[in-house]
């Protein structure tokens, strides 16, 4: 990287408990056991008040995991590429995902990455505890892309669409989505609920609420909101802002 062309600043933003923004140029490289040939960023996790923990990655040729990622019992996972493509396994199913191809591996399962091509890949990987419901059965894995999902207005806002990637139903106790927003359209109120979410933004760039402070976010951007933290945005800029967020779905409370 080398010595800095100016004196050290950042966008960065972090509230243990409440929010933080970590744009890509604040980024380190951690060693997780696990992984060869891949530089794994740890982007969240429960050390600053999440239920879950969530990382970029970057494989380079012949990068691969040595173990499943996400194998622990009870332990669900989910992966996006980036860009690149990604040689997958769950268990028995086998798959080869490309640039907006995703997987969600159930409790336990695991995934197994390893990219064979001549370039880098770039992944966003997640996971967490599963929270079994009493006479659903457990989830099933999910292999898809961006591309197969079809896109729906939020809201009722033209201008705003979103996309499912996992089913909704009850066995599934979080989601992943996608929200687009054209240039100066964005939420319809700023959102104040119980779920926590973490977000990474895909593709252009906007103006984001947290804790009723804007502040500007954009490619590579990596956000996470506590429950109950104030936030809302909308885009700005030539070209519509993409971004693919988690959020904690079909479950009560826990007392």
């Amino acid at each position: 990287m080398g010595y800095p062309d100016s004196i050290l600043t950042t966008r960065a933003k972090v509230e243990p408990g409440k929010y933080c923004i970590i744009p890509k140029g604040g980024t380190v490289v951690n060693s997780v056991p696990g992984f060869e040939e891949t530089d794994v960023t740890i982007l969240c996790s429960p050390r600053i008040g999440a239920s879950f923990s969530q990382y970029v990655s970057t494989f380079h040729p012949g990068g691969r995991t040595t173990v499943p990622f996400g194998r622990e019992k009870d332990i669900e996972t989910f992966i996006y590429v980036i860009d690149g493509q990604l040689k997958i396994q769950i268990e028995e199913k086998k798959a080869v995902l490309k640039t907006g191809g995703y997987a969600y591996a159930p409790p336990g399962a695991g995934i197994t990455m390893e990219n064979n091509l001549t370039t880098e890949t770039k992944v966003l990987f997640y996971k967490q505890r599963y929270r079994a419901l009493e006479g659903v059965e457990a989830p099933e894995w999910v292999v898809s892309s961006l591309s197969e999902v079809e896109a729906f207005n939020y809201d009722g806002i033209p201008e705003v669409t979103m996309r499912n990637l996992l089913p909704t139903d009850m066995r599934y106790d979080m989601n992943f989505h996608t929200l687009e927003c054209q240039p100066g359209a964005g939420h319809p109120f700023i959102e104040t609920h119980d779920q926590e979410h973490s977000m990474y933004v895909l593709q252009g760039s906007g103006m984001y609420n947290l804790d009723n402070t804007w502040m500007p976010v954009q490619e590579e951007d990596y956000i996470w909101m506590g429950p109950y933290s104030i936030q809302g945005a909308y885009g700005v800029g030539r070209i519509p802002m993409l971004y693919i967020y988690s959020k904690d779905c079909n479950r009560d409370v826990e007392l």
